[in-house]
């Protein structure tokens, strides 16, 4: 049985919020504890440890938009 690849979403920002709900916006309850994240512009990425979203810099190494 193979695992889904994780959501990934494009940000234009190198430190980010996530809390598993989507947009951030939503009850947190049903999400995961808020962390913060910084993406290393050398990587053009980082995973939340929680829900394992990726997050991509928009123009980075690793955006493939």
């Amino acid at each position: 049985m193979t695992q889904p690849a994780p959501e990934t979403i494009r940000t234009p920002k190198t430190r980010i919020a996530c809390d598993g709900t989507g947009d951030g916006l939503a009850d947190a309850a049903l999400g995961h504890p808020r962390v913060w994240l910084e993406i290393d512009t050398d990587e053009g990425f980082a995973d939340c440890g929680y829900c394992d979203r990726r997050f991509v810099l928009i123009g980075g190494i690793a955006d493939k938009s």
